[in-house]
């Protein structure tokens, strides 16, 4: 036995004895809840695109989960119902939401106790609207997937969401589906549709190179395919694309899975270390503490992101 091989064994234990999946499979979370990158804010226009959005995952039998930012249910600093409305039609057709803080802050930028309050701050619309319909509020997703800099910060952390009942969502599959989105939106609102047109014949074409190489550093890892998470955002992009992403998985032999089913992979299991810092997936980090260098996305069509402007490449 090499000695590579030796140390994945030790690091990931489960990977030569835990049986491939028949299949693949990917549960699919949303982000920046009600709405992302849309070429307008018209109330009319954000409850037409939710529903679009809403009826592709209903079509597909996605049980997704959407993550919300309570920041945008207000409007001039007053709730909105019409806002409102945008997550209980989310709740309506069945899905679930979890808190992705109230105003997206990076927990590697403001102090723990900022962060903490930012995230309570983020439930108060959301977990009523839970109640309401007898689900409980118990997924969070960190912003930026950034996980704080320090130990003591991410113990610390993790034992505020323990003491207030939330799981944290990964993501394997990190993807700047978001520049997509951000060209997609600014060219529908300049009203040209060749060009929306162009970006979203782009989008799924390149999904598919992500999900190439997602599949490879998995194997690469614990030599099956693993349960994956999937994180896109509430926009216009996938309310009128989504459709197309999902046949493709499909077309790759995956079957779409509730989160709680993804994380019983025991690949979840795997430590994370000190990796991840400025935003990785799980899967980057795993791949960092077993000593590989993750490779770097592939590269967004140059069209795409002189599109998407300076603004959207800071990333969300």
């Amino acid at each position: 036995m090499t000695r590579w091989l030796f140390f994945l064994l030790c690091l990931f234990p489960f990977a030569a004895s835990a049986a491939p999946p028949l299949e693949r499979t990917v549960a699919v979370t949303f982000d920046d809840l009600p709405f992302a990158s849309v070429p307008t804010e018209d109330d009319g226009y954000l409850e037409e695109m939710t529903a679009r959005l809403l009826h592709s995952l209903q079509v597909e039998h996605v049980a997704a989960v959407g993550f919300v930012n309570e920041t945008k249910l207000t409007r001039d600093g007053v709730p909105d119902a019409a806002r409102i409305g945008l997550l209980r039609a989310w709740l309506q057709a069945g899905f679930e939401l979890g808190n992705h803080t109230f105003s997206h802050l990076s927990l590697n930028r403001v102090p723990l106790a900022a962060f903490e309050a930012d995230l309570l701050q983020g439930e108060t619309v959301t977990r009523p609207l839970m109640q309401r319909e007898g689900k409980t509020l118990r997924w969070f997703r960190h912003p930026f997937l950034h996980r704080g800099t320090t130990p003591e910060v991410r113990a610390a952390f993790r034992d505020f969401l323990t003491a207030h009942g939330y799981v944290v969502a990964p993501v394997t599959v990190n993807n700047p589906e978001w520049v997509f989105a951000a060209a997609y939106a600014r060219a529908q609102a300049q009203g040209d549709e060749d060009t929306a047109h162009r970006i979203g014949a782009a989008y799924v074409p390149y999904m598919q190179t992500v999900f190439a190489q997602t599949e490879q550093l998995a194997l690469d890892l614990f030599g099956r395919p693993i349960a994956h998470v999937l994180v896109l955002h509430a926009n216009a992009l996938n309310a009128d694309h989504f459709d197309a992403l999902a046949a493709m998985l499909r077309q790759r032999g995956y079957r779409f899975v509730t989160l709680d089913d993804a994380l019983r992979d025991p690949a979840y299991a795997s430590p994370l270390g000190a990796s991840g810092a400025e935003g990785e997936s799980w899967l980057e980090g795993w791949a960092r503490q077993a000593g590989l260098r993750p490779l770097r996305p592939p590269p967004v069509p140059g069209f795409v992101t002189q599109w998407a402007g300076a603004a959207a490449l800071r990333g969300y």
